[in-house]
């Protein structure tokens, strides 16, 4: 009985020590940014600017501008076009453009696209349920006739670019895109095709405060 004792008391005992230990911290889901290693380049100060812009406006900066801040020109290219595609005046709504992020970065399966997009269309919409449809099935989502028809050229776009055809164009127009429009449809199809092959091709991971945004 006493050996029983004592084995029930060094058992308890043993539980409190591993209680006690401190736990190793898992790595945060964006930890490492991407899986190459490569060294930071030295930012120019236009660079700068818009890294503090970002921290002041957000409270981060966006993993992608990390990823890309190995090459000084590279990051200024990519930052560019991503600004005039996405936020200068166009026909398309900021909404609409990121609907269409979304809808292509759900047809690769771009995680990193998926999670910082999605999170816009929440933001843009005022409706998380909104966001959350988009990263699953646009199908799914309760569009009006202009989304849809925008979503679904975006999406046949990326998976069967050669099958896009005259009458495409037409269903875009008869939903009340103009011919600029439509250009602008597929310079943001085109970008996020290949932001999303370079987002999985080095496993860009997205800032995890992402997820908890705009719900």
């Amino acid at each position: 009985m006493a050996k029983r004792t004592a084995a029930s008391k060094n058992g308890t005992a043993a539980k409190r020590s591993a209680k006690a230990q401190p736990r190793l911290a898992a790595a945060a889901d964006d930890d490492p940014v991407i899986a190459l290693d490569l060294g930071p380049a030295k930012l120019s100060p236009a660079m700068q600017a818009y890294f503090q812009k970002c921290q002041d406006k957000l409270g981060f900066v966006p993993n992608v501008l990390v990823a890309y801040a190995f090459d000084a020109a590279k990051l200024e290219a990519f930052a560019t076009m991503y600004n005039d595609l996405m936020l200068a005046p166009s026909g398309l709504s900021k909404l609409e453009r990121e609907m269409i992020a979304v809808g292509v970065s759900s047809q690769n399966r771009c995680y990193y696209c998926l999670t910082a997009h999605g999170q816009a269309v929440r933001q843009y919409a005022g409706n998380p349920l909104l966001g959350e449809h988009m990263v699953m099935n646009y199908r799914a989502a309760r569009l009006d006739l202009r989304q849809r028809a925008m979503l679904d050229f975006a999406v046949k776009l990326t998976a069967e670019p050669w099958a896009v055809e005259e009458a495409d164009r037409a269903r875009l127009r008869e939903a009340g895109f103009s011919d600029r429009d439509i250009w602008d449809i597929a310079a943001v199809v085109g970008f996020f095709n290949m932001s999303n092959r370079v987002a999985s091709a080095t496993d860009m991971r997205p800032n995890v405060v992402y997820h908890g945004l705009s719900r």
